[in-house]
This record gives C-alpha cells, structure tokens and sequence, in this order.
C-alpha cells in the first residue's frame, strides 16, 4: 500500500535539493519544485486501497440505504482488487441483486450469467438461476406500463419469451429452491401474456381474412404455451379458421374438443347467442355482456 507523503515536510525536501544545485538555476528550479508539491498536497493523489472487508460492509451499509448505485461500486472494488479474496463470491453474487434494484435488468443478468459459468457449484447457483430468468423481462421497467392502461399483450415480448423460457428452465434444475414458488407465480403472468400477445395477431389475420396466418398463431398457443388462461380463446380462432378454411372433418373435432374440455364456456356463448336473436326480434336493445 503507498501512502501520499505528508504536505509537512515539503520545505524540508525543497531545502535538501536547493543545497546540491547551482545559484543560477536555483531560482527556475524552485519554482518548478513548489508547485509541484503544493499540487500534490491539494490534489485527491492516488486512491488509498481498503482491506476488503471495509469494501463489502461499505456494500452492505449503502445496499441498505437503498444506495444501489454506490453498493455496485463497492462490491465491483472487490472483484476487481481481491477476485480470490474471501467475499469475492459474495460480491458477485450480490452484484447481481443490485444491478436489478438499480433498474440495470442487463446488467443484472449479464452477471448471473457470469456467476453461474464461474460458479457452477455455489451453494447459491439457483439464486443466479432465479435472477437471470427474472432480469430477462421485467413488467415494471417501464414507468408507462406502470401509470397507463397500456395493453402489454400487444408490445414486443421477446423479453417476456425469454423469462419464460429461463425460469421454466430454473424449476425444472431447482423445483425445491425457496424461489420456486415465485417463479411459478412469475410463469403464469408470462404465460398468459405470451398467448395474449399471439392471439392479438391472430385477432388481426382474421380481420383480413388471413385464416392460415391465424390458424398458426392459435396453434401456437394450444401447442406450446398450455394451461394458458387463452386456451379457449385459441381453440375458438381454430375453429373460426377451419370453417372459412372449409375444414370440415378438422371442425368437427375440434367442436368435441371444445364441448369436452370447455362445456361451461361453450353454454355461455350459446346463451348470449339466444339473447342477442330473441332481442333482435323483439325490436329492444340487447344488453352488452360483460
């Protein structure tokens, strides 16, 4: 460790020097001498390392404060000065949590990423797991989202894909970790979103009359994101495809399908159905259903 010499003893060295140099440069090289040191002592001079314990309490105390952006300071210190130090793992692990607090959803899950390619066997892997799959797709990240009545069925979900696929991929490796629950509570939002955001499009194609287009978007959603709360709403897209389509044998089995596994749903259209014709015919104003 170098320590900056104390501003004290300036005159002392200026002295020591001026007594071994001529007359007729003493003055030019006073002058250079002076300023030098008096810069020295004002200048911030070179940074004081602290012993890494001082650095990771230093994280703890500004993580606790809700000062992220100074804890990711602290514990980058210590990745960088002591990588095989006793709180280097800690630090890493951290920085992952305070990049996300920090509203650094890349950053965080660039350094899960780090963390479980250095750190395949730590006691807290499902923790980087957990947060990867997390930092990949975050609802709140925009403040929009959060103050709007804004669709987020309709907006790119590449991120929401990812999450999805990144979670999915924790539960199956840690279905016993602490953080299972929530990321089986996070799969659900995001599956529902994935199959809102499909059939969103497959609403369109059918709006112009592009029943092939539709009929893949449904599929989709029937295919690879089950137990969606969209399921009906995709068969329903399939069986609107097959009928222009002129599909008939796929038709009717699709229509068992849905009388098996969505009788409820199905008695409720048929009876909106009823009450839309007999207002019709009665000339009275149907009520619009909820």
């Amino acid at each position: 460790m170098f320590l900056r010499p104390k501003c004290n003893y300036a005159g002392k060295i200026v002295y020591q020097i001026m007594k071994h140099i001529n007359h007729s440069h003493k003055y030019t090289i006073l002058v250079v001498l002076i300023s030098s040191i008096l810069v020295g002592c004002n200048s911030d001079g070179p940074e004081i390392e602290q012993p890494e314990k001082i650095y990771y309490d230093q994280a703890q105390k500004r993580m606790n404060a809700k000062n992220y952006y100074g804890a990711i300071e602290s514990l980058e210190a210590i990745e960088n000065r002591y990588p095989f130090g006793k709180y280097a793992e800690q630090a890493q692990v951290e920085l992952i949590y305070a990049h996300f607090m920090n509203s650094e959803t890349e950053a965080s899950h660039t350094a899960a990423e780090k963390f479980i390619r250095l750190h395949p066997r730590h006691p807290n892997i499902d923790y980087a797991y957990f947060m990867k799959g997390l930092s990949s797709y975050t609802r709140d990240r925009e403040f929009l989202n959060r103050v709007s009545d804004t669709d987020l069925s309709n907006r790119d979900i590449s991120g929401a894909k990812e999450s999805f696929a990144e979670l999915t991929e924790f539960l199956t490796r840690f279905p016993d970790s602490q953080y299972a629950p929530y990321a089986k509570q996070r799969n659900v939002y995001l599956r529902n979103m994935i199959a809102k955001n499909e059939l969103a499009a497959a609403d369109y194609y059918l709006t112009i009359d592009a029943y092939v287009a539709a009929l893949r978007r449904a599929n989709y959603v029937v295919e690879n994101i089950p137990n969606s709360s969209e399921n009906y709403r995709a068969l329903k897209v399939l069986e609107t495809s097959y009928k222009a389509l002129g599909y008939s044998e796929l038709l009717n089995d699709l229509r068992v399908v849905i009388n098996i596994n969505y009788p409820d749903e199905e008695s409720k259209q048929s009876s909106r159905q009823r009450s839309w014709s007999w207002n019709f015919l009665s000339d009275s104003r149907p009520e619009r259903s909820n």
